[in-house]
């Protein structure tokens, strides 16, 4: 009589120790499941991280050019740099080709290599548009004066008639003249910016260069003596 009750609390305490074990397997596989970062997506921190990278990148970007602008103000201001004169890492070199049609209407002829090949040339950048180069336009006409120096003229992103206005109003000082409406010549060149002039020798060296319009210390101590150094005797 005592096997039966037996049997049925054996039973009873299988069922329960089969329940627990199932219980406890599920308890162990539940973290198995894939996660966003099991899956390969970075944790939450790395992208923070990215953000804030990516984010200090303009500020990096403005903080060298505003060194640069620091310095060169520093250089003008303590050492009497002229900012103006800034260097070119064409001077001594060749001269880019030039290739430029020829502004219609000022009965010029077009700017090319012919124009200043075998001679002491002033390429002068300018526009109608540009307020400084109708400052700077007094003095190329006196610099004109000198039958040693060929002035020609690249004549960037402008308009025909305008330009055509520009020099029957302030006068031609000019040998040749060459338009470049897409600014590609310029680009060539190595222009910073408006008006500016490259002093190339006979053999086609670029020898000096001016960034801004010519004034008096300009002339004196940057063309004048390079003229000088070209031709072997004092400009005029």
């Amino acid at each position: 009589m005592t096997g039966a009750p037996e049997t049925s609390a054996s039973k009873a305490a299988q069922s329960q120790s089969a329940e627990s074990k199932a219980a406890t397997s599920q308890s162990v596989e539940a973290p198995t499941v894939e996660t966003p970062a099991a899956a390969g997506q970075p944790p939450a921190a790395k992208r923070g991280l990215g953000r804030y990278a990516f984010a200090l990148i303009p500020l990096i970007v403005f903080g060298g050019i505003a060194g640069t602008a620091a310095k060169m103000l520093y250089d003008q201001d303590v050492h009497g740099k002229n900012i103006a004169e800034i260097p070119s890492a064409l001077l001594g070199t060749k001269a880019p080709s030039l290739n430029l049609p020829p502004l219609e209407g000022a009965n010029l002829p077009a700017l090319t290599d012919a124009a200043i090949k075998g001679k002491l040339t002033l390429v002068n950048v300018f526009a109608s548009w540009c307020i400084p180069c109708h400052e700077e336009h007094p003095i190329l006409k006196e610099l004109a004066k000198d039958s040693r120096l060929n002035i020609v003229a690249i004549n960037y992103k402008d308009k025909n008639d305008n330009a055509l206005g520009f020099l029957g109003e302030l006068g031609n000082p000019y040998k040749a003249i060459g338009i470049d409406p897409k600014g590609q010549s310029a680009i060539d060149w190595g222009v910073y910016g408006i008006p500016e002039s490259y002093l190339v020798g006979p053999d086609g060296t670029i020898l000096y260069k001016r960034v801004g319009p010519f004034d008096d210390v300009s002339l004196n101590e940057g063309l004048f003596p390079a003229m000088e150094k070209a031709l072997g005797k004092p400009a005029s």
